[in-house]
């Protein structure tokens, strides 16, 4: 393990990411919270340690804002963005090694549009039903091609802000989360900020998820709800999900590792 990530383990001892209102989900960072804000702060912890360990610089963090029971099958993660290894300033001054979350969230008071916002891993956990996160770490060559991505003007112009929680992952008019993600992805795989060409290559490589719901619940939701959109579906919903960008590297990245994280483990 590198140097550096060996001191990150121990900094942060002492240190103090889309499938929202669909079924009762939420990308955004706010929420009731479900834990004490000490239980928060120890698995962001956890999270951080993990990926340092781990010697990630960039990887794909998870989480659940939602209890199973109401998500749709197959469908286990509600919210994913990037973990960028960072050098973070704390309230008194001091910059220490962390992690820094680059996340697409919906936003509260127009929901059916997204902004991109930058928080920590505390924020990232602040709201979840469970202390569990999922996690992708790129090989080392998408890594690095991911922090180039992340750190030039193609993140941003990768956004699309026109939200919906099932957005189709191969067309342009909507997005959510985990389909921006996706898009980051394919564009340092492919070194493009071309959407149409990351579009394609997605047609081509990547399967998504199917939104196994109910079609008279998803045509009342699309009707009664600004975030539930299916103008952007041809046939049979289906999205891009933490797990279909997992299988999706696996296959593709060699090198890529996925793994968990629980507060109880």
């Amino acid at each position: 393990m590198p140097e550096c990530f060996k001191r990150l383990s121990g900094l942060l001892v002492g240190l103090v990411v889309c499938l929202p209102a669909y079924a009762g989900l939420s990308s955004g960072g706010g929420g009731e919270a479900q834990f004490p804000p000490e239980q928060i702060v120890r698995f962001s912890k956890k999270v951080e340690r993990t990926l340092a360990d781990k010697g990630a610089y960039v990887a794909i963090v998870a989480r659940k804002g939602r209890p199973d029971s109401e998500l749709p099958e197959g469908i286990h993660f509600t919210h994913a963005g990037f973990a960028v290894y960072s050098e973070i300033q704390t309230h008194d001054g001091r910059k220490l090694p962390g992690y820094a979350m680059y996340n697409l969230y919906q936003r509260d008071e127009k929901p059916d549009s997204s902004h991109l916002v930058q928080d920590f891993p505390v924020d990232f956990f602040s709201a979840v039903q469970s202390l569990e996160a999922g996690v992708i770490i790129p090989s080392p060559e998408l890594q690095k091609r991911l922090l180039a991505v992340i750190g030039s003007p193609t993140y941003t112009a990768l956004h699309n802000p026109h939200y919906s929680a099932i957005a189709n992952p191969y067309t342009l008019p909507l997005a959510n989360c985990t389909e921006y993600v996706l898009d980051v992805v394919n564009a340092a795989i492919y070194q493009t900020g071309d959407l149409r060409t990351i579009k394609a290559a997605e047609k081509k490589f990547f399967k998504a998820q199917p939104v196994n719901v109910n079609p008279i619940k998803l045509m009342l939701g699309s009707i009664f709800s600004a975030e539930i959109a299916t103008s952007d579906q041809p046939g049979a919903p289906e999205t891009a999900t933490f797990e279909t960008i997992a299988q999706y590297l696996l296959r593709y990245d060699a090198g890529a590792e996925v793994l968990m994280v629980r507060a109880e483990d």
